[in-house]
């Protein structure tokens, strides 16, 4: 699965091996960035919203920079959208994080097993979202889609699996 998780964008003129090379280094220097950024902003300024929003920021330039290069099924993609999607739900940036989460959840369950627990967390989120969004539709699918993984990984008589049943009711 190492091509699917690294894909490239399919362009006329494919880029060279060594401007791949350079993007997956880039890649990997922004996550690294990232991953102090993130760790030094929340220490410092747990509460205020503009260090979360420079956080937002880097990942939104690192995608934009990467998008040149690879698809968005791509695993260093994949990996700064749900880095975004999780500074879009601490700013409670409910619309922000959907689109986000909706463009993870495809290559999610391409790349993940059929019962991962990731993927299964990502529709749990999607679900919550979407209920709190008010698109109680999308939002029940999702939360089926979550309790049917959960109900293989973890078995059906869960608490996790109770609760989330007990919220489809409450809705």
């Amino acid at each position: 699965q190492d091509k699917e998780k690294l894909e490239i964008r399919k362009l006329n003129d494919p880029p060279s091996a060594e401007t791949v090379r350079d993007m997956i280094k880039y890649a990997r220097n922004v996550i690294e960035e990232f991953r102090r950024a993130k760790h030094y902003k929340y220490i410092l300024c747990l509460t205020l919203t503009p260090p979360a929003c420079e956080l937002l920021e880097i990942c939104e330039l690192s995608l934009d920079k990467m998008s040149a290069v690879f698809e968005d099924s791509n695993v260093y993609m994949l990996h700064m959208m749900y880095q975004a999607m999780g500074v879009c739900l601490y700013v409670q940036d409910w619309e922000g994080a959907l689109r986000y989460g909706q463009k993870i959840i495809r290559p999610y369950s391409k790349h993940y097993p059929s019962y991962s627990l990731n993927v299964a967390s990502m529709w749990l989120k999607l679900g919550r979202l979407y209920m709190a969004l008010e698109n109680r539709t999308a939002g029940v699918k999702a939360l089926k889609r979550a309790i049917a993984i959960m109900e293989v990984a973890h078995g059906k008589d869960h608490p996790y699996i109770s609760e989330i049943k007990k919220e489809l009711e409450d809705h």
